[in-house]
């Protein structure tokens, strides 16, 4: 059985009337369960990195007093420039003001964070002046546990749906994916935005162990209208794995927009939370881990896999 609140709303914009939301929520009945509770969360960021961590900063700690043990950000949660140099020169390393500023917060809430994609500056920042689009999760101690480097870079020239980026320009790909992480949602596999589109990254996840697979994201409005719940709940019914997709939504800057919609999928492929297209806030959903081991038992997906030799054998003729 699963459990699903949404709450919708929150955001930096009106910071004023924060008390009287927080006592509206506290109205509600708070999550009670044995499974833990994943917060799933949707901002709508701009250049502005000191509004951006007030209102994450907020669903944080509203997500914890629910009752979350661990709280998903989307990609781009620390900003969205408005301007290639902007976006450079904001950037940070992870030893930076931005990463420490979340690792206290884990650690005085003790609750676990996954920050779905931060601009990370490169190991040659002052020679390449590029940047990774880096996963940092950390755990209720403080700690970064686990960081995953974007490895497919959003080059896409779309004229007709008013969709032009070359991520590839100022980004450099992630060397390698990185080993699912134990939560207390469960075991978390990393992706990030356009990696979703390439189910080989989540295979390998899911042959890690993965039983949770995460795409915190920053979608276009016209490729998340298009692809964006298709995509994700296809990840989860192939893997068998819960998956976990955090969202931009709205304008953020005066050429750049996102889909919004930051959906929870379960291992059957059945959408258990989605925010909606218009408001940041988050959604709470119960992760029963049981409903992964009963249909990779029922439908054994990955022992019926043929051997890697047999899928590559079309190359050979």
């Amino acid at each position: 059985m699963f459990t699903v609140r949404c709450i919708l709303g929150t955001s930096a914009k009106y910071l004023a009337s924060l008390p009287a939301w927080r006592q509206q929520i506290k109205l509600q009945n708070r999550m009670s369960s044995s499974h833990p509770v994943a917060a799933v969360c949707q901002l709508s960021v701009t250049p502005n990195k000191e509004a951006n961590f007030s209102a994450c900063k907020q669903l944080v700690e509203e997500a914890k007093e629910q009752g979350a043990s661990m709280v998903f950000l989307p990609e781009n949660f620390d900003y969205i420039g408005s301007s290639l140099e902007e976006t450079l020169s904001l950037s940070e390393s992870l030893t930076g003001d931005t990463i420490s500023r979340y690792t206290q917060l884990a650690r005085k809430l003790e609750v676990w964070l996954s920050l779905g994609g931060f601009h990370e500056r490169g190991h040659d920042w002052e020679s390449d002046r590029r940047i990774y689009n880096s996963h940092i999760i950390i755990n209720d101690k403080g700690d970064i546990v686990s960081v995953y480097r974007k490895s497919h870079l959003f080059d896409v020239e779309l004229p007709e749906k008013g969709v032009s980026l070359k991520e590839s320009g100022f980004t450099i790909p992630g060397p390698s994916l990185v080993s699912p992480v134990q939560t207390p949602v469960g075991k978390v596999g990393q992706g990030i935005c356009y990696d979703l589109r390439f189910p080989d990254l989540s295979l390998a996840l899911r042959r890690h162990g993965a039983e949770i697979l995460t795409y915190p994201s920053a979608f276009t409005v016209a490729t998340g209208a298009a692809h964006w719940e298709v995509l994700l709940r296809a990840r989860a019914i192939e893997n068998q794995c819960f998956v976990i997709a955090a969202a931009q939504v709205g304008r953020h800057t005066e050429k750049r927009s996102s889909y919004g919609h930051a959906l929870v999928v379960d291992p059957w492929g059945e959408v258990l939370g989605d925010c909606g297209g218009e408001k940041t806030g988050m959604v709470l959903v119960e992760i029963d881990l049981s409903k992964v081991s009963s249909t990779r038992k029922n439908m054994p997906v990955q022992q019926h896999r043929r051997d890697t030799s047999f899928y590559q054998s079309l190359e050979k003729t």
